[in-house]
């Protein structure tokens, strides 16, 4: 569990943050957080690598300074996939509503799913990852205990964000529906009756006579 205290005077504070844009390194710190840069990581950053499908924090002029010390201690990546839509977007808004800044990643890839994996234990998205606690699947209450055990601001104490959806990575194409196989012309549905008028075998014979027949 992560112990965090958070001090509303403290948002008082100020930092301008540069404008939101695609995260190109994947690379974790010496006290084991995910970081996601768009600039090489420092000498000594472990698992460095690059991430197809990633997006930053929102833009935004300002942030909190006490929430800006927050991101780097406690960063906040959210695992979704092109194909996610109800749940994810829940998830999203859930973060949105707190004013949490975070990090997506869109799992669509052998490496994406084998990023999923390592950190979460498992395929399932929506994921959270706050810190190095993880939540998988979308649930409010569970997304609000991580977010208030690493001292996040409650919703309603900031401006609500705005980040949406990212687009489908390059590359990543919309899965096909199977098409179902043409009814073959002609063909008699099954039924409890034998339609195919084939005869069966004959009858075997035995010790015993039908009456009435002649041996």
């Amino acid at each position: 569990m992560i112990l965090r205290v958070f001090s509303l005077a403290s948002l008082a504070a100020v930092l301008a943050i540069a404008p939101a844009q695609a995260q190109q390194y994947r690379w974790i710190d010496r006290h084991g957080n995910v970081q996601f840069t768009d600039t090489p990581p420092p000498p000594g950053a472990k698992d460095v690598r690059t991430v197809a499908g990633a997006t930053a924090a929102p833009a935004s002029a300002s942030m909190p300074y006490e929430v800006a010390r927050l991101q780097a201690d406690f960063p906040v990546v959210l695992y979704t996939s092109p194909s996610c839509k109800a749940a994810c977007q829940l998830a999203r808004d859930a973060l949105n509503k707190r004013s949490v800044p975070f990090n997506e990643v869109q799992v669509w890839n052998a490496p994406t799913i084998a990023e999923l994996k390592r950190v979460s234990g498992g395929e399932e998205v929506p994921a959270l990852l706050v810190g190095r606690e993880v939540q998988r699947g979308f649930e409010e209450s569970a997304f609000d205990l991580l977010l208030d055990s690493a001292g996040y601001p409650k919703a309603g104490a900031l401006p609500p964000l705005s980040q949406k959806a990212p687009p489908p990575p390059e590359g990543y194409s919309t899965p096909e529906k199977p098409k179902p196989a043409p009814a073959a012309q002609g063909a008699e549905k099954p039924g409890p009756y034998d339609t195919s008028r084939l005869q069966g075998p004959p009858p075997k014979t035995g010790p015993y006579s039908v009456p009435g027949e002649t041996k």
